[in-house]
């Protein structure tokens, strides 16, 4: 990657591990499920109609808006809203590559490798170890929300990549008018209208630039990057890079909320960015090549079982050292050769999808 590009990839993170105190500051402005809403209000509007209309169907954009914005956005701000730290939210969000690949085996067949699933385990391990920490030192009903919101990642994580949308950035800025309307009812019934109002009522410059931070800055301009980043490098250049965001979201949570990082938070932390670099990064060994047939294992092979060849019958006529069987199997080798595997999925579920 160039120098400016992985300073932009950088930067992406930053905003995204530093959106997590943002986030604890507009809940001292806003009730979670309101404040959520007014995030993906602000996300969607003006930008729904810059973008053009939607690239993937409907059900897609549906789906992902009610699992990531509603459930994961929702659980997310009520669990921080409960206690639970910033910066070990910004940690424990990223147990989300776990459930993308435990989601992606039941639902898509996708066999994790052993190394994969040891960074499953390892990772486990560090949400266990900031669990028992959380549970000796803060609320552990937070700590488990945030855990919810990191469950539903995973799903949104899948419905994405069935969706496969060719722009990122159009696809967030659709998925973001989905959670709007179902956010504020279940603000009215579960916050009540009064605190809503009132939060209304006294909004001011700080709660505006928290709306428009983690809206535009977190949103359209770090998805808008992102996806500019994955159209022009491999994933596997770019996924790196998300594991940043811990580490940026722990370090300004301690710098401007004051939050202290015990030892057993830093084991934690090692833990799960550790088995979280190998769930999401690690590709393994491309399969061996067949070894090419002998042509005594040529002549005694059934006609249909040919290299090149289709049914039974189907390259008879075509006997092997013409023309015609050559330049078939070179269309064949310049076909095999022209597709190289460099999408290895994006790194927390495509960091990018849930911040």
């Amino acid at each position: 990657m160039r120098p400016a590009h992985i300073a932009l990839a950088a930067l992406v993170a930053a905003v995204w591990g530093v959106n997590f105190v943002v986030i604890e500051i507009g809940l001292g402005h806003f009730p979670p499920l309101l404040f959520s809403a007014l995030r993906f209000l602000a996300a969607a509007l003006p930008a729904v109609f810059l973008v053009g209309r939607p690239k993937v169907a409907w059900k897609w954009i549906v789906g992902v808006g009610l699992v990531l914005g509603v459930a994961k956005f929702g659980l997310l701000f009520i669990g921080m809203d409960l206690g639970a730290p910033a910066g070990l939210s910004s940690l424990v969000l990223q147990v989300q590559a776990v459930f993308t690949a435990l989601f992606a085996f039941a639902l898509l067949g996708e066999r994790p490798g052993r190394v994969k699933v040891a960074g499953m385990a390892i990772a486990l391990a560090g949400i266990a170890v900031a669990a028992v920490d959380e549970g000796t030192s803060g609320p552990l009903v937070g700590f488990l929300l945030v855990i919810g919101a990191a469950v539903c990642w995973g799903v949104s994580n899948v419905l994405t990549r069935k969706a496969s949308p060719p722009d990122a950035l159009n696809f967030m800025v659709w998925v973001s008018t989905v959670p709007v309307l179902p956010l504020l009812v279940l603000s009215l019934l579960v916050e009540g209208p009064e605190r809503g109002l009132a939060a209304l009522r006294g909004l001011d410059w700080a709660g505006l630039g928290v709306i428009a931070y983690v809206a535009w800055a977190v949103t359209i301009f770090g998805f808008g990057a992102w996806g500019w980043l994955l159209r022009r490098y491999p994933a596997s250049s770019v996924a790196p890079f998300s594991l940043l965001v811990p580490v940026f979201g722990m370090s300004a949570a301690a710098l401007f909320l004051g939050e202290g990082i015990s030892g057993a938070r830093w084991c934690a932390a090692a833990l799960l960015v550790g088995g979280v670099a190998l769930t999401s990064l690690w590709r393994g060994a491309p399969p061996p090549a067949p070894p090419a047939a002998t042509p005594a294992e040529r002549e005694e092979a059934p006609r249909d079982r040919l290299p090149g060849g289709g049914p039974t019958g189907s390259r008879t006529d075509v006997p092997p050292g013409s023309r015609a069987d050559a330049h078939s199997g070179s269309r064949a080798d310049a076909h095999s050769g022209s597709r190289t595997d460099d999408l290895s999925g994006s790194p927390s579920g495509g960091p990018a999808s849930g911040r």
